[in-house]
C-alpha cells in the first residue's frame, strides 16, 4: 500500500529559515544545515529500505498561485493567503506494509533538528493514496 506523509509550514517559516526578521528568532546556518543533513539521511534510509517512493520539499507560499472560480470565471490568486497561515511544505510517498509502518517513518520527523519554537507546532499527516474512484467508497 502507498501513503502519503505530508508536512506543513508557514510563510513565516520560509522566512525564518531564509534568515529573515519574523518577530522569531532566524534559523541560524547551523540550524539550517541540520535539517537539510537530517533530512538526507531520513530519505536515504527510506530509499535504501526500499520504502521510498517520491519525495519533494515545495517553494515558499509566497510563490504560490491558486485558481479558483468567481461567477464562472477564473481567477488567479498569488500566495501567500492572509486565510491561510499553514501550507504544504513537503511530502513523501512511501510503500510499506501497513498505515502504522507509514505512521512509524512519519514519526520519525519529530527528530528533525529545528528551532524549538518551530519543533512545537510541527506536524504531518499520513494519508492511504488510492488507485482508482472505487477505493473512495471504501
Amino acid at each position: 500500500m502507498k501513503y502519503m506523509i505530508l508536512t506543513y509550514a508557514s510563510q513565516q517559516d520560509y522566512d525564518g529559515m531564509a534568515g529573515k526578521d519574523t518577530g522569531k528568532p532566524a534559523w541560524t546556518g547551523a540550524d539550517f544545515a541540520a535539517m537539510g543533513a537530517f533530512m538526507t539521511k531520513f530519505n536515504a534510509d527510506l530509499a535504501e529500505s526500499g520504502e521510498l517512493v517520491e519525495t519533494r520539499a515545495l517553494a515558499a507560499p509566497v510563490l504560490t498561485r491558486r485558481l479558483g472560480s468567481k461567477d464562472g470565471v477564473s481567477v488567479v490568486t498569488d500566495g501567500p493567503y492572509a486565510e491561510t497561515q499553514e501550507v504544504l511544505a513537503g511530502y513523501w510517498i512511501v510503500e510499506c506494509e501497513s498505515f502504522d509502518r507509514a505512521t512509524e517513518i512519519a514519526a520519525r520527523l519529530r527528530d528533525t533538528p529545528a528551532p524549538d519554537f518551530v519543533r512545537a507546532t510541527a506536524y504531518a499527516d499520513i494519508r492511504p493514496l488510492v488507485d482508482g474512484q472505487d477505493d473512495l467508497l471504501e
